[in-house]
């Protein structure tokens, strides 16, 4: 029938303890929840929305672009040739010269650890709602940077079957379960040794609530389950 609504489907496995936050920003973007599976993990939420149609003359205006690209394409072409032997003289210059002597900077170790005491971006961010796009951000200018904070173990539980890995859900502060601002940090499939536990007194396990200085590398941001990934360097006990 030419009136029946056709849908889009998707599909968004969460943390547990993270569903509200999904659901709230996924139906913000007019996604209909219509099912949620919780798992021991997991839980998987179902949406759908109306598809909407794409607009005859929007087509009509894309093969357009298509043609114009085409044609910018084949002069480029063009006036490249023409300027290679300039640039072939060039390179064959640049060859005989020397490489410099400073070294390229060493990513993380370069740039020094973030902190919120050192950056006002990361200070903000840690006070910040968990689904905010400060998240999205930090996490694409930083991605393979180390940063360090002072939180507590939200959740943790096994990594599928495996009863030596886990998932850990972190958050600044000390409220560890009770959390609400800033992201939901996640160390994901790691063992209790991947933590690097320090401290003066060195803990023999873990548990939510445990507050501890994380010292991570920024890994990234889902966007659709509001985590914000890490992967642990260190991990202080703090009493």
């Amino acid at each position: 029938m030419a009136d029946e609504i056709k849908y889009e489907y998707k599909v968004v496995q969460t943390v547990r303890g993270t569903d509200g936050l999904v659901i709230s920003k996924m139906q913000k973007d007019g996604w209909e929840l219509v099912e949620q599976l919780p798992g021991r993990l997991r839980t998987t939420l179902n949406f759908r929305r109306p598809k909407r149609p794409l607009p005859w003359r929007l087509i009509g205006a894309g093969a357009a672009v298509l043609v114009v690209l085409a044609a910018i394409i084949v002069t480029g072409v063009a006036v490249g040739d023409g300027r290679e032997e300039k640039g072939a003289s060039a390179s064959s210059t640049a060859i005989g010269e020397k490489p410099s002597a400073t070294p390229l900077a060493d990513g993380p170790t370069a740039a020094g650890v973030i902190t919120a005491q050192n950056n006002r971006e990361f200070a903000a961010l840690l006070k910040a709602d968990p689904c905010s796009e400060a998240n999205v951000d930090f996490a694409s200018k930083h991605e393979g940077q180390t940063i360090a904070f002072d939180g507590a173990i939200r959740h943790m539980a096994s990594y599928g079957d495996d009863q030596t890995r886990y998932d850990f859900l972190l958050g600044p502060g000390d409220k560890g379960p009770q959390t609400t601002d800033g992201p939901n940090f996640k160390y994901e499939d790691v063992n209790i040794g991947d933590l690097h536990l320090t401290g003066q007194q060195v803990p023999a396990s873990v548990a939510v609530g445990d507050t501890f200085r994380f010292v991570a590398k920024v890994i990234e941001f889902n966007t659709v389950q509001c985590v914000f990934r890490l992967a642990p360097v260190s991990t202080e006990a703090r009493y």
